[in-house]
Formats: C-alpha cells, structure tokens, sequence
C-alpha cells in the first residue's frame, strides 16, 4: 500500500527529493537499528487537529482540565462524554495518510524496527505498521472502571444511557475510553518499550510531534545519551532542534514521501 502510494505521487510530481532528505534518507541506510516517534502532527493530514495550533488546535476553544482530566471523568461523566463521544465518531472515520503510509513501507522494507506515537487514533495500524508502542493509550477499546469488562469501540456506542453516559452491560460501572486522561500516569509497560526502543535506536525519526510533552519529550534524549542520532519531520520549533542530525520543517507527508524516493 505505502510503495503504490508513494510511486503515484512521485508520477504526479509531488516527491521532489533535496538535499536535506536526501540525506536522511541516507542516515536511515547506514543505521542499524531506525525508530520512529510521532506526535499530533503527523495525522493532522488526516484531518485530525492537532492541540494548540492557533486557531485551530483541540485545545483553542476548550479548556483540556476542564473536559479531559481524570478527575472530571469520575466528578462529571456526563461533561466528560459530551466532549469525548463525538470525538471519537471523528476518529474513527479517519483515514491514514502518505506519512502513516511511508512509515509503514519503512517498516515493510526492513528499515525501521518500530513507531512509538502519542496518538490514539489507531492511524499507524491502519496504515499497516505492525509493531506500534501507544505510550497514550488508543480509541480501540475502553473499559469498565470497576469490573474491567473491555468493549471495542465499534461497541461503546451501545453503553450509553439517557443521559449520554457510557455504562457497563456487566455490572452498571462507568466505562472509560483505554486513553491517557490529563493526570493519569502513562502505561508502565508501554513507556518501558518505548524507553527501551529509544534507547537501542542508532537513529530516532522525530515526526509531527513538537516534543514539548514529558514523559515522551525526554525520549530523544534517551537517544542521544546511547550514542544514537535524532531527525525531526516536524513543522514549527522543538527543543532538539539544535542536537537533530537533520531536521525537515515541510509538510510532513511531502517530507516523508521524499525521504523514501531517496532511498
């Protein structure tokens, strides 16, 4: 899928390879061992907004602790549904784009171990990525907070009451989406792979994500203290601009579809 989406937009004369992805593209040939780590930016292609882009972002017009914390799930459900219920109808809509793609034919050619993201619109695995870290949880499931009876998302839309609360069929406890909330810890095991991947990578692709967010900011410098190198696709500054082996600021499919033309 990845490779007859790339070779059509270089038939169309949208891949235009130079000499900063060329030399990524190189970097990647001489690593060992290639990780991708991405962020909003990568699915707003998608039609995904991302956080705090002016105008724009998820977060612009709505206060995130006031609609996505832990703690409001559990004080008000019924505020916390409102917000997240027609958020995850979008989502699931969705479609990967060439970025999700070119990583997934990285993958497919041998070049790239695995893709840590932050996302959790299933987007990578859509696209055909097999070995995809979540470290913020993903849409695909949610659960009961009391019995941990699991529901796939194609099943939620079934739970809700008259009140737009989404209840166990089990045993009436709340049910809440398998995603990270503001003030929940992220998951042990998750960010323990993803340590671990960071940490083994001779070269880490930072792609649409500003890495601005702790505890997966610190990932690159996991990299970077192993003796490994960073690239960044990314629009706008980020705090590892000045240490990336590279760092291509274009629009990320464009970017990445180039990258693979080179290769």
């Amino acid at each position: 899928m990845g490779r007859a989406i790339v070779a059509a937009a270089a038939e169309h004369g949208a891949v235009r390879p130079n000499a900063e992805t060329a030399r990524l593209a190189s970097m990647i040939r001489e690593s060992g061992r290639v990780v991708a780590l991405t962020g909003a930016g990568i699915s707003v292609p998608s039609g995904i907004p991302d956080f705090r882009t002016p105008g724009k972002g998820l977060w612009e017009n709505v206060d995130p602790m006031e609609v996505a914390h832990i703690d409001v799930f559990y004080r008000d459900t019924r505020r916390f549904w409102r917000f997240y219920r027609p958020r995850f109808q979008d989502l699931d809509g969705k479609a990967p784009n060439g970025a999700h793609h070119a990583l997934a034919e990285l993958e497919g050619r041998g070049a790239l171990d695995a893709v840590v993201t932050q996302n959790i619109d299933r987007l990578h695995a859509k696209a055909g990525s097999e070995r995809v870290v979540e470290v913020h949880g993903s849409i695909a499931t949610s659960s009961c907070t009391t019995c941990r009876a699991s529901y796939p998302l194609e099943s939620v839309g079934e739970l809700f009451d008259p009140d737009g609360v989404a209840t166990c069929a089990c045993c009436m406890g709340k049910v809440k989406p398998d995603v990270v909330l503001f003030g929940e810890l992220l998951p042990e095991a998750a960010i323990a792979e993803a340590h671990e991947l960071c940490a083994s990578a001779d070269l880490l692709l930072c792609v649409g994500s500003s890495l601005e967010v702790y505890p997966v900011a610190s990932l690159p410098e996991v990299t970077l203290a192993a003796g490994g190198r960073i690239g960044i696709v990314t629009q706008g500054p980020t705090p590892y601009d000045g240490e990336a082996a590279v760092k291509l600021d274009g629009d990320v499919v464009e970017e990445l579809e180039a990258v693979l033309a080179a290769l």
